[in-house]
C-alpha cells in the first residue's frame, strides 16, 4: 500500500448521512475525513433520472445546521438536492476527499485499515455511510431476453431520449417504477408490471399537510428502537417484504397518462417477457425498477448476520469497537434512511465516538492537511 496515513475518524460515503456525521465530528473538533467515490458532492442524486423529485417535502430534507433553501411544502428536484449537499459541505468546510472509492475495510489490532486506491488510512473510528443497497437487482431470467430488447435498470435511466422507438415494459410498481412510467408515457406505449402497492397522495390540503408535518416531526424522533413503541414499529418495518406505497402518484394519474397496468413478470418465452397471466409482451425496452441488493463484500470483518446484514444497535457495531453505520433503513427509527433521519442518527453515532475517545487516551492527534496531498 502507498501513502499510509493515520487519522482519528474516517467517514466512508459523502451523501447526506456522511455529511451529517461530518457536521457533528467538526463540532467535536475531531481529526476526520469523508471519503466519497464520486467526482462531485451530490452526484449520487445528480446522476439519477432527469425528472426525479424527492417524495418528501423540503421541510424534511435538511441536514443539521442548514435549512433546505426552498418553500417547506415544495418537493425538491434531484438537482436541487445535489446542490444543497454541495453547498452544505462548503458552508461547514467539511473535509471531503472525492474520487476515493474504498475497496477494503479491515482491522489491524485496535485500529481500522481503509484501502482506497493507492491510499491506505489507519483510523481509530470508522463510520460507514454508503447506504445499504448500492447494487442494482435484476431477475436471473433477464439474460434470456432477446438481445434486440434494450434493458436498463432504474439506476441507469436518465430520460426518454435514451430509448429507441417502441413499447416499454417497466418492471416494478414502487415509487421509481411509477415515476419512470409517467416520464415515458408521452412518447411510448408503457406497460407497468407489478403488484399494486397502494399510494399516498402528495397533499391532503393545507391544514392536513401542516398537521401531518407537526405530528410526524414530534413523534418519529422519539419512536426509536430504545422505546417499546419504536421497537415494535421498526421491527414491523424491517419484516415487511412487500412494495411500499407510491407517493404522490395515484392510479388515476397512471390511467390518464395511458400507462397500462399488468401483472408481475414471470419469466421469458422466445426472448420476450411473459406475465403471470401468460401474456407475452412485444417490447423494445425493459426497464428494471426492481430495487437494489446489499453489497458489503468490501468489509472484511465478522459482523454480519445470516442474511448479510450488519449486526448493530442504532448503528453501533458491538463486536467491532469503533465501527459505526449511518444511513441504514430503519437504523433507529422510521426516519432512518431518509434525509430527515440522517441528522438524528449521525448525532447519536458521533456522541458514541466522543464517549469512546474520552474513555481512552488519544492515540493520534493530527491535522487534516496531510490528507489532501
Amino acid at each position: 500500500m502507498l501513502n499510509m496515513q493515520r487519522i482519528d475518524t474516517v467517514v466512508i460515503g459523502g451523501g447526506q448521512a456522511g455529511l451529517a456525521a461530518g457536521y457533528y465530528l467538526a463540532q467535536q473538533r475531531r481529526d476526520f475525513v469523508i471519503l466519497d467515490a464520486h467526482d462531485r458532492i451530490g452526484d449520487s442524486w445528480r446522476k439519477r433520472w432527469d425528472s426525479l423529485r424527492l417524495f418528501t417535502p423540503a421541510s424534511f430534507n435538511h441536514l443539521p445546521g442548514m435549512p433546505f433553501p426552498k418553500p417547506t411544502g415544495r418537493f425538491p428536484t434531484k438537482d436541487e438536492m445535489a446542490g444543497y449537499l454541495e453547498a452544505y459541505a462548503a458552508r461547514f468546510q467539511l473535509p471531503v476527499l472525492l474520487g476515493a472509492r474504498v475497496g477494503e475495510l479491515t482491522r489491524d489490532g485496535n485500529r481500522y485499515l481503509i484501502a482506497a486506491g493507492v491510499r491506505c488510512l489507519k483510523a481509530n473510528h470508522v463510520v460507514v455511510a454508503t447506504g445499504a443497497y448500492p447494487t442494482p437487482r435484476v431477475p436471473a431470467f433477464a439474460s434470456q431476453l432477446d438481445p434486440a430488447i434494450t434493458q436498463l435498470h432504474s439506476a441507469a435511466y436518465r430520460g426518454p431520449g435514451q430509448l429507441h422507438d417502441g413499447a416499454v415494459l417497466v418492471v416494478g410498481a414502487g415509487n421509481s417504477g411509477v415515476e419512470i412510467a409517467l416520464d415515458l408515457a408521452p412518447r411510448h406505449h408503457v406497460w407497468l408490471a407489478g403488484r399494486d402497492t397502494g399510494f399516498i397522495p402528495a397533499k391532503f390540503g393545507r391544514f392536513g399537510y401542516e398537521f401531518g408535518v407537526v405530528i410526524f416531526r414530534a413523534l418519529m424522533p422519539r419512536l426509536t428502537v430504545d422505546t417499546p413503541p419504536g421497537r415494535w414499529l421498526v421491527r414491523r418495518a424491517r419484516e415487511f417484504t412487500g412494495g411500499h406505497p407510491a407517493v404522490g402518484v395515484t392510479p388515476k394519474d397512471l390511467s390518464r397518462a395511458g400507462v397500462q397496468r399488468v401483472p408481475r413478470v414471470a419469466g421469458v418465452s422466445r426472448g420476450r417477457p411473459v406475465l403471470e397471466d401468460g401474456r407475452v409482451l412485444d417490447v423494445a425496452t425493459v426497464i428494471w425498477s426492481t430495487g437494489f441488493i446489499r453489497d458489503y463484500r468490501w468489509i472484511k470483518l465478522p459482523m454480519f448476520d445470516g442474511n448479510g446484514d450488519p449486526i448493530h444497535h442504532r448503528g453501533v457495531v458491538p463486536t467491532e469497537p469503533g465501527l459505526y453505520f449511518v444511513g441504514l433503513p430503519f437504523q433507529s427509527s422510521l426516519l432512518s434512511g431518509l434525509v430527515a433521519g440522517a441528522g438524528p442518527d449521525a448525532r447519536h453515532i458521533v456522541q458514541k465516538i466522543g464517549a469512546r475517545a474520552s474513555a481512552a487516551r488519544p492515540v493520534y492527534e493530527g491535522r487534516l492537511g496531510h490528507i489532501h496531498g
